[in-house]
Order: structure tokens, then C-alpha cells, then sequence
């Protein structure tokens, strides 16, 4: 193998663990293996050094069987083939000390502990976020891009891991974009090593408009007229050539010269300011728009990098529901297809869509097994947002694939409202526009106490007066009257009107979000309009069957004065399409109620005990709990939380717990039943 210096990120120890030789691997250029700094001569096999790269970067033990698919084409024997690879393996990675490559029943790992390797740098470093780094470990990290991962080491006949490289290789490609963006935001403006650092982001992703902007506008600040226009001219034939809409470009250079004309530019903030008017050209008014998250759903591929068939009518279906959410803006399905037809890798596609998340994912059908792994990505930083993988027995393909279907939409979602609630936190409130105070005051609302409930009250009306079409917003501001009457925060006949009225408010700016039909079914069950409620709510569902609140509202309307069993199906599904939801608390203590009016209180009591135990739970789930722990005959936990909820509420009695419900007659005897038992009547 050729000869390489491993240079380490950071100062390596000379030995590691009881003084053994310090091994390095580096995977991105030709492959590289050193022991305290010295080249180690690995055999010419092509498959050896490519088991090798895929141990390393694979993070659970592989399966033997795996890997004689993944590496070898029908040989005739092969495990003997992988059995010769990992003796050679040992022999250059083992010490008398330390055995580096670990079997386990028909598994394979390797064991790199103390062991630097430039990928998995990277790779922690994304996951951590490269936008919290400083400069000198950007720096340090762009010295590890030698080159592209294993370069040089395409297998012949092995298509699983071609397939498997080439994803590997948009990945930190995509991570080196990341880093090389984020140095040109934090140095100064026009030395010299911001320049190269710009030259090589253009170079890296020749179709990301941000990368062009900031090259153009360090030209501007530079003096650099001349250049900085030959420079646009020729991304627009590049862009041309590619069919990609060019004008959001020069709308952005036509503001920067105007800006330079008018002598305003020094005013700027240095690096790469302008970019962000890239995403909202000039003249556009952010007082008016959210700038909502945007979504793109790559193509997921079969087996060998190959589109069709299953993996192409499960992402047209993943799209579809994404887009009944009306969460975030999702790239239409033509869009994705086209790119994903010319080659364009997901990465380079969502730069090129100018999209905050990606999602990609592949399709496998092994042993009567159907396996369906997805990754979302965020772009501008490379980091995967989230993971997973589904595996399931095909007995009936189409069930299969919407139940999958269901599970990953529901957690697209849900994470990416995650990751921009949490953005959201770190800005300072009167520098947010209405997207992220519409995600601050979700973030303040799931906390479930007065205090917090008013002030995402402040943080939805702000949305609101930054952006009065926000019918998301609207539906969160309805969201905080209803806990004020429900808690009995305030007066809950007035409560009741103000969460009608945004509900109502919410409808007339988008009737076909779930989420407005969902805040007027909630209202109305205030009202006590219940089959109004139950006919919003089924709409709610309707309009987006992956809308996970829908299906829990209808579980805690139908658990009071409904069909109780269609709650129990209906709190089941909610926690399937949502299982560590906010409100998991009230979808476990509606099932749980369901259960008391069918005179099951055993399962009443467990499903109660499930909510009580939720980190967030409020005082009306600890009743729930209590009520249905003393109709099942155990007092003792019972009035543990009776005395629980009088810490706080030292005068709550059964009535309290009525009048919080809608509960028909048979069922409201029950649940005074209980209250006496335990000193509540």
C-alpha cells in the first residue's frame, strides 16, 4: 500500500492504553494505516482493506453473512475468502496486548479503542454540531479531507458495496461543505484564508447558491468588481446548463451591487451575511412569511442503488403524508425525481433545492424479511438529525409498507419540530421571526404549568403580529386558552370563547390544516358540542391520517362520553404514530378512562399508572391515576397521589375532577365512586 503521514486532530499520544503502539487509520484519500506514525504495509486485496473500512465505520458488530454479501459475488466459498481477510486483519491490527478484531457467535467488530481514525473525527463532530465549533477545530477538520473516502477502491461485482461507498462519500462530502461554510461565517472577511476557504466550497457544491453568494459578496468587500462579475456570469451558464432556476442569485447580486453604489456595504456584518437574504431575496418582507422548514424526500433506492418498484411507491407516499401534515414546506414529488434521474446526490440535492432536511433511505428485501433504513439530514451543517431502521415481515406488503409508512413520517415530524424548537431557544426572543416564536411557544406549552402556559400565549401572539396567516400559530394560541379553561387557569367561560375564536381564526387562514380542525374540535368539546367536536376531529384525521394529536383528541373526547373501545384504538394509534409525544401523558390517561367505563379497572388503574408517570404530567392526570387506582381496589397507591395533588391543590375533591370532564352519567358515578373510597368525595 502507498506510504502516508497520519496527521491527528488533535496532539496524539506517542502509546495508549498500558503503553501499546498508537494506531491510526485514515479512510479519506487512499486508505492509510500507521502505527505511531509509521506506515504499516497491509496485503493488496482490495476486498481486505474494504472489510476494513466498513468494520471501522460500522457502529454495531456485523453479521458474517452481511459481509460475504456486501463483499463478495457468489465465490465458491465465501466465509473461507472473509476468514483469510480477517486472519490477515489480525495480523496487522492485533498486538500481543490487544486483539483489535473481536468475534462474537457470527458477528464481527472491531475493537478501536485509542485508535484515531480521520472519518469517525468527522463524523462526531457532525453529530455534535459543527456549527458550535470554534475556528481551530474547523481548521483541524479540514485537514483530514485528504481526499474522497477509500479513494481509489470501487470493487468490481460487489454492488452492495459500491452502493454503500458512494453514500458514504456524499456524506462527508457534505460534512466538508459544512465546515468550510462555517469557517467563512466566523473569519474575517477578505484575508486570505477565507478566500481559499470559499474557492474550495464553490468547488465542493458548484450548485449551492449560498456558497456562490458569499464568494461574491467577499469579492464586492474586497474591491473586486470585475472578478465577482465574470465569476456570476459564469455560474449562470453553469446553472443554465443544469435547468436550475438562476434568478434568486442575481436578485441577490443586484441588492449587493446596489448596496456597494449606495455606499452601505461597509455596514454589513462580514462573511457570509448576505446569504441569508439568498433564501429570502431582496424586497421580500419576513414580517409577512414565516421562513418555515423545508423538506425534500430523496428517491429511496432498492437493493444496489437501484429506483423502482417498492422503494419509489413508499416515497411518494412518504411525500404525500408529509405534505397532509402542513408542518414545513416539502418539495414536490417531480422535483425530487427529476434530480435523484440526473445522478444528483440527496446532499447536493437538498443544497441545490435550498432545503433545511433531507431525508433518504434504502429498501432491502433479505430471507422473507422486508428492511427499510432512513436517515434525515440537516444540510447546511451534514448532521443526521435522526436514524432508524424497520424491519418487518412482509405476510401482507401493502400493510407492511403503510405501517412503515406511518412510523416514518410521524418521526420526520416530530424531529425536525424538535431541532427547531431547540433553535428556536437559543435566539434572542425579539430577534425571532413568526416560524421560530411559533416554535418557542411550543416548547414553553409542553412544559403544562400557568406560568409557562401565558408565556407561549406571548410567544403565539407574536407569531401572529409577525405573520397573521399563520394557521399553525392560531392553533397553538387556541391551544393555551384551552389548557386556561381545562386547568382552571383563569375563567373557563371566557377561556372557552378565546380558544373558539382562534380555532375559528385558524379555519378561515387554512381549512385544509389538521391542526385548525383539531384546535376547533377541542373548543367545541369545551362548549360541550361534543358530536361537533368528533366531526372536527375526524376531519383533523382525514386531512392527514399521520397527524398523531388528531387521533389522541378523538381517544379523550370518546373516552368520556363516546365509544370507549374507539378510544382505546384511538390512544393506541396516536402513541404508534407518536411514541414519546409531548402529550403522552393525556393519550396513556384518556385509554386509561376508556377502560373505567368498560369496568376494567385493573387495566384503568395500569394505563393510569403509565400516565402519572410521565415526566411532565400535570395534577389532572395524578387524579386520573388516583380515581382509577381506588376503583381497583388499591387504596393505598390511590391516596398516595390524592395526597400528592393536594400539595398544590389543598382543597380538590371529586366535583373538581367532574367539572373537568364531559363524562356521562354512568361513568361520572364510577369515577365518584372511587373518590370516596379514598377521601375525595
Amino acid at each position: 500500500m502507498g506510504a502516508g503521514v497520519e496527521t491527528d486532530v488533535e496532539s496524539a499520544p506517542s502509546s495508549q492504553d498500558g503503553g501499546m503502539p498508537c494506531l491510526s487509520v485514515r479512510l479519506l484519500g487512499p486508505l492509510t494505516v500507521t502505527r505511531n506514525g509509521v506506515p504499516m504495509a497491509l496485503p493488496a486485496s482490495r476486498k481486505l482493506r474494504a472489510l476494513l473500512a466498513y468494520l471501522v465505520l460500522a457502529p454495531h458488530p456485523v453479521g458474517r453473512s452481511r459481509l460475504c454479501e456486501l463483499l463478495w459475488d457468489v465465490p465458491n466459498d465465501p466465509r473461507g475468502e472473509l476468514r483469510w481477510c480477517l486472519s490477515k486483519l489480525r495480523g496487522a491490527l492485533d498486538t500481543p496486548d490487544r486483539r483489535r478484531v473481536r468475534t462474537q457467535d457470527d458477528t464481527i467488530a472491531l475493537d478501536l479503542g485509542g485508535c484515531h481514525v480521520d472519518a469517525l473525527e468527522i463524523s462526531q463532530a457532525a453529530t455534535h454540531g459543527i456549527g458550535r465549533l470554534d475556528v481551530e477545530r474547523l481548521r483541524a477538520l479540514t485537514g483530514l479531507f485528504a481526499g474522497d473516502l477509500l479513494d481509489g477502491l470501487e470493487l468490481d461485482r460487489s454492488p452492495l458495496f459500491n452502493s454503500w461507498l458512494l453514500a458514504r462519500r456524499r456524506r462527508f462530502h457534505a460534512c466538508h461543505a459544512a465546515v468550510l461554510e462555517r469557517l467563512v461565517e466566523i473569519l474575517p472577511d477578505g484575508c486570505d484564508e477565507t478566500i481559499g476557504h470559499l474557492d474550495r466550497w464553490v468547488e465542493l457544491t458548484p450548485f449551492d447558491g449560498r456558497a456562490h453568494l458569499a464568494l461574491l459578496t467577499s469579492l464586492v468587500r474586497r474591491g473586486e468588481i470585475g472578478a465577482a462579475e465574470q465569476h456570476l456570469a459564469a455560474t449562470q451558464q453553469l446553472f443554465q446548463s443544469e435547468d436550475l432556476d438562476f434568478a434568486p442569485l442575481r436578485a441577490a447580486w443586484r441588492a449587493l451591487r446596489d448596496q456597494r453604489a449606495n455606499a452601505s456595504l461597509g455596514a454589513q456584518p462580514a462573511g457570509v451575511s448576505m446569504v441569508a437574504q439568498f433564501v429570502a431575496p431582496p424586497g421580500h418582507d419576513e414580517a409577512v412569511k414565516p421562513s418555515h422548514a423545508s423538506l425534500a424526500v430523496m428517491p429511496f433506492v432498492e437493493e444496489a442503488g437501484l429506483r423502482g418498484g417498492l422503494a419509489d411507491g413508499l416515497t411518494h407516499d412518504i411525500i404525500t403524508r408529509l405534505a397532509k401534515l402542513r408542518d414545513f414546506f416539502v418539495i414536490a414529488r417531480g422535483s425530487v425525481f427529476a434530480l435523484a434521474d440526473k445522478g444528483i446526490a440527496p446532499e447536493e440535492a437538498g443544497r441545490r433545492l435550498n432545503v433545511d432536511y433531507v431525508a433518504t433511505g434504502t429498501v432491502r428485501s433479505i430471507a422473507g424479511r422486508l428492511i427499510v433504513s432512513v436517515e434525515l439530514v440537516e444540510v447546511r451543517t451534514a448532521r443526521i438529525v435522526w436514524a432508524e431502521t424497520f424491519e418487518r415481515r412482509p405476510d401482507d406488503i401493502f400493510a407492511v409498507l403503510d405501517d412503515i409508512g406511518d412510523s416514518i413520517v410521524s418521526s420526520i415530524s416530530a424531529e425536525i419540530e424538535t431541532v427547531e424548537r431547540n433553535r428556536a431557544l437559543l435566539k434572542a426572543p425579539n430577534s425571532l421571526n413568526a416560524w421560530e416564536a411559533y416554535h418557542r411557544g411550543l416548547w414553553h406549552m409542553y412544559r403544562f404549568t400557568q406560568a409557562e402556559n401565558e408565556t407561549a400565549r406571548h410567544f403565539f401572539a407574536r407569531a401572529l403580529q409577525l405573520d397573521p396567516t399563520f394557521a399553525r400559530a392560531y392553533a397553538g394560541l387556541s391551544f393555551t386558552h384551552w389548557q386556561n379553561a381545562f386547568q382552571r387557569w383563569g375563567d373557563r367561560d371566557r377561556e372557552s370563547a378565546l380558544a373558539f375564536e382562534s380555532a375559528g381564526q385558524s379555519l378561515l387562514v387554512d381549512d385544509h390544516n389538521p391542526a385548525a380542525h383539531w384546535a376547533m374540535g377541542r373548543a367545541l368539546w369545551l362548549r360541550g358540542e361534543q358530536d361537533g367536536s368528533l366531526g372536527e376531529l375526524e376531519q383533523a384525521v382525514k386531512l392527514s391520517p399521520n397527524f398523531a394529536l388528531g387521533h389522541y383528541a378523538l381517544s379523550f373526547v370518546h373516552s368520556q362520553s363516546g365509544d370507549p373501545r374507539a378510544a382505546i384504538g384511538s390512544s393506541d394509534h396516536s402513541r404508534h404514530l407518536s411514541p414519546f409525544d409531548p402529550l403522552l401523558f393525556g393519550m396513556l390517561g384518556a385509554r386509561a378512562m376508556a377502560h373505567v367505563r368498560l369496568g376494567q379497572f385493573e387495566e384503568a388503574a395500569l394505563w393510569a399508572l403509565k400516565a402519572a408517570a410521565r415526566p411532565n404530567a400535570h395534577a389532572i392526570i395524578l387524579a386520573i391515576a388516583a380515581h382509577c387506582l381506588a376503583l381497583a381496589g388499591r387504596l393505598d397507591e390511590a391516596r398516595g397521589f390524592a395526597a400528592a395533588i393536594r400539595k398544590t391543590l389543598p382543597d380538590y375533591r371529586a366535583d373538581d375532577f367532574i367539572g373537568t370532564f364531559r363524562f356521562e352519567p354512568d361513568a361520572e358515578a364510577l369515577f365518584r365512586q372511587g373518590g370516596r373510597r379514598i377521601g375525595l368525595g
